[in-house]
């Protein structure tokens, strides 16, 4: 256990670049490993999440190392070329990974025993495990579907058509992962689009995928599979998820100006900025252009007063990895927020809406909470702070609360901050680069 605890300040000032975006990170070494020559990947999360991926890929014989200059090289197998693993598949605290690479598993002849830390296993799988069943792959896994687990991978996947019945991008990819070693083509139907960096990136690598819009509004996503992915170039944006907490620092401390580099604005991960902005926030996007398909732009923040607003259900898929942070904003604005749609906050890496409702209370917020939704009252300022906050190896709940200790008349502590390291290494000195003051100990001045 790691406590740090922030204290109240005035204002962010500066500039900084957060660190590559988390999910495009576990992609590009997927992806790379499955292509034929080599990848150069600039900007790379060196988080622990994404070198558990890169680890695993390796044991599955794919060459990946790190060059001096930060560059990332992968020496991809091509399709079909992953050999068995030694050992088992640690993919630590990461959803992400594990979800992803059963899919990109289930479409190989091998098998592999996938595991994760306290958290990752009990977050449930069986979601994922459903479409790949149907496409010929088998899993052996804790019920539930919760990792330990065993995939047992087919040498004959057969194409699918599959419906969400839940929007998540994660089910999605892993699908269309899967898919990439059937003949044919493979479709995912969404009914609410979720963020789509797996669909770019295999464009990116020369895969034929096409997106189109089916009759009453769902989106379909069609791959041919057994492509022949070409290595190349890989640019990975900024994580706006990561961005997300100086931005919002920043924007709720009047006399801010911070300028954040580079950070992707993929449309169908920009909800948290569209609320901000409807909330009132100074925040501008300059320099927009495109990086290896993605969208990114330089992000500018002054702080301002918010007003709560009424944040729409069908928004979530597009921030659903930011509620933490706007809740925080939310504290701070003038008025009631209100943020329906919220169920899968109940199976991230901690049941979010409970350590959100805690977090808040302890820290002297009014919130509500219900089966899907979350409702603050916000202060029109600086809430009273002064809680404690258990964090349940969560690292987005950690940042949030060291953002409202920022931002709160009186200093927040959290139990423990060694889960930032799973998506936003150096978040502490960078943030303190900038402005923030924290200390490892709640009596420290």
């Amino acid at each position: 256990m790691e406590p740090l605890t922030a204290h109240p300040i005035e204002a962010l000032t500066g500039s900084a670049r957060v660190p590559g975006d988390k999910s495009i990170s576990h992609r590009a070494l997927m992806l790379a490993a499955l292509a034929i020559g080599e990848s150069e990947i600039h900007g790379l999360l060196e988080g622990e999440d994404v070198l558990r991926t890169a680890a695993a890929m390796r044991a599955l014989g794919a060459k990946i190392v790190r060059g001096p200059d930060g560059i990332w090289h992968a020496w991809g197998r091509g399709l079909g070329g992953l050999c068995e693993p030694d050992g088992v598949l640690d993919l630590g605290n990461s959803g992400t990974g594990a979800r992803l690479l059963m899919g990109l598993l289930a479409g190989h002849p091998v098998t592999a025993v996938m595991t994760g830390d306290e958290s990752l296993r009990s977050r449930p799988m069986a979601r994922v495990i459903a479409p790949l069943e149907q496409l010929g792959a088998r899993f052996v896994a804790r019920d539930g579907g919760r990792l330990p687990l065993t995939v047992v991978g087919t040498a004959d996947p057969q194409p699918i058509r599959y419906e969400l019945p839940v929007a998540s991008a994660q089910v999605k990819s892993a699908v269309l992962l899967a898919g990439l070693a059937a003949p044919g083509e493979t479709t995912v139907v969404e009914r609410a689009p979720t963020r789509d960096h797996t669909e770019r990136m295999l464009r990116h690598l020369g895969a034929d995928l096409r997106v189109s819009t089916e009759d009453g509004g769902a989106r379909s996503v069609t791959l041919v599979g057994q492509p022949e992915l070409a290595a190349g170039r890989i640019r990975i944006p900024a994580d706006p998820s990561s961005a997300a907490f100086a931005a919002v620092a920043a924007a709720v401390l009047p006399g801010s100006q911070l300028r954040l580099d580079g950070v992707g604005t993929n449309p169908l991960r920009a909800g948290l900025y569209t609320t901000l902005q409807e909330m009132g926030a100074g925040i501008t996007f300059e320099n927009r252009r495109e990086e290896s398909d993605e969208p990114v732009a330089d992000l500018v923040i002054r702080g301002s007063e918010l007003q709560g607003v009424d944040v729409p259900a069908g928004r979530a898929p597009t921030m659903i990895d930011e509620y933490p942070i706007l809740a925080v904003a939310a504290a701070c604005a003038r008025g009631r927020t209100v943020m329906p749609g919220l169920g899968e906050l109940r199976v991230k890496e901690s049941d979010r809406l409970a350590a959100l409702t805690r977090g808040l209370t302890a820290c002297g917020v009014e919130v509500e909470a219900g089966p899907d939704s979350l409702s603050v009252q916000g202060r029109g300022g600086r809430p009273p702070g002064g809680g404690t906050v258990a964090t349940q190896l969560d690292h987005r709940i950690a940042m949030a609360f060291l953002v409202l200790g920022l931002a709160a008349e009186r200093p927040v502590t959290v139990d423990d901050s060694a889960p930032i390291a799973t998506s936003f290494p150096g978040f502490q000195a960078l943030m303190a680069d900038l402005g923030a003051r924290f200390s490892a100990t709640r009596d420290s001045p």
